[in-house]
């Protein structure tokens, strides 16, 4: 019997309630900027202030709702706005077939004869050719099965585009993924983004209509495409996946408080509050990654499993992008010598994020000046720095458990 996914534990979603409570009578922050949501320092009456990105108007065969809403990190994070495509339809059932079966391979060489065998009856020119009547929605859930598809095969590191990917890839597959690619303007999608935020749906059907990052928060998850077979218990990889979903939907609230820090100056007596509200949402999504960790830690796991978790860490593809939300808040990302982290990092992420947490730098960067000053406004400041950094190991911990061959030990206690 296949075990119930995990939820969200009481407390912390007690916790969540309580600091999202009291946010909501934060006061509104100032700023602006052409591409994302940065508060308007003045505008004219009447101007809304909203997290907005450039909506995608292209207009497709199969959407017929229309060209879709701007994308709202401050509604939402990172999640998608409507829940990921559960089941393709038409010729794309085949894609859905061929992800299915790729990630339960025994091995990378298994999954290339799945592609291959594909190829040969003319399934992937057939799909390729029919890439530019996606609608937006289904563009995304295609993408998360050709990223499922592609690091099963181990061809996840590949520029699809690049010459020299056709003496390893198999090539009407390097064709296909450069359409899609093309089809949603985004071109390193292989990452934790697409393969944990776009493959996920509630077990069972709400009675009603809720916003996406509740829904992620309070209903139980299973992937749509498995790493397990069917039948069998979630795989560590299903579940790690999982788990990064959750964890952006519970961050939904730091990209609110990230927001409302864009402008602020360091002396604005707001900020060493919010920067408090800060500390508590990290704490509790630390605590929401430690009631994900047992369970993770006995669920079972391949050596195929283990070989695209180890792919995926290579590349750096699995920096979840609520981390990544804080950090261009508080400024701590691990730069070495010679490389540029930051963005390292985030080109797995579409065109509208990264603008948006580019727009973070920039606007946040008063409120980092406190990291060199004194007073309890600048220690207040180094505790949500601190708190991020211990996530961040919290979070890498989980990751290690899903690649260890054997059980590993407890996480160390949430602070």
């Amino acid at each position: 019997m296949t075990p119930t996914p995990m939820t969200t534990t009481p407390d912390v979603r007690r916790t969540i309630r309580a600091t999202t409570a009291t946010d909501a009578g934060a006061p509104p922050a100032t700023g602006a900027d052409p591409a994302v949501r940065i508060p308007a320092q003045a505008g004219p009456p009447g101007t809304r202030t909203g997290c907005t990105t450039p909506a995608d108007t292209t207009p497709t065969d199969g959407d017929t709702a229309g060209a879709p809403a701007p994308h709202d990190p401050c509604a939402h994070g990172f999640l998608p706005e409507r829940p990921p495509v559960r089941s393709m339809i038409g010729t794309w059932t085949r894609l859905d077939a061929l992800a299915r079966e790729a990630a339960v391979a025994t091995d990378r060489a298994t999954a290339v004869d799945i592609v291959d065998r594909a190829d040969c009856a003319d399934e992937l020119t057939a799909l390729r050719q029919r890439v530019s009547r996606l609608s937006p929605r289904n563009a995304e859930a295609a993408a998360m099965r050709v990223a499922v598809i592609a690091v099963s095969c181990g061809w996840g590191a590949l520029d699809p585009q690049a010459p020299a990917a056709r003496e390893v890839a198999n090539e009407a597959f390097l064709e296909l993924w450069a359409a899609i690619a093309h089809r949603i303007d985004h071109d390193q999608f292989v990452a934790l983004p697409t393969l944990a935020l776009h493959n996920w749906a509630p077990e069972r059907k709400p009675r009603r209509h809720i916003p996406i990052d509740q829904l992620a928060r309070t209903e139980q998850l299973v992937p749509i495409v498995r790493w397990a077979p069917e039948g069998q218990p979630l795989s560590r990889l299903d579940r790690l996946m999982l788990a990064a979903t959750r964890l952006e939907a519970h961050g939904i609230w730091l990209f609110r408080l990230a927001d409302t820090l864009a402008g602020r100056a360091p002396d604005d007596s707001s900020t060493p509050t919010a920067l408090r509200r800060l500390v508590r949402i990290q704490h509790a999504l630390r605590a929401q990654l430690h009631s994900e960790a047992a369970e993770l830690a006995a669920a079972p796991a391949t050596d195929q499993q283990r070989a695209v978790l180890a792919a995926l860490a290579e590349q750096g593809a699995l920096e979840p992008p609520v981390l990544q939300a804080a950090d261009a808040v508080l400024g701590i990302g691990g730069r070495r010598p010679g490389e540029g982290r930051r963005q390292h990092l985030r080109r797995h992420l579409p065109a509208q994020h990264r603008a948006w947490l580019s727009a973070m730098d920039r606007h946040c960067a008063p409120v980092r000046t406190l990291a060199h000053r004194g007073g309890p406004d600048a220690a207040v400041y180094r505790e949500a720095q601190e708190s991020l950094i211990a996530l961040r190991r919290t979070y890498t911990a989980l990751v290690q458990t899903a690649a260890a061959p054997t059980p590993g030990g407890p996480l160390p206690e949430a602070a």
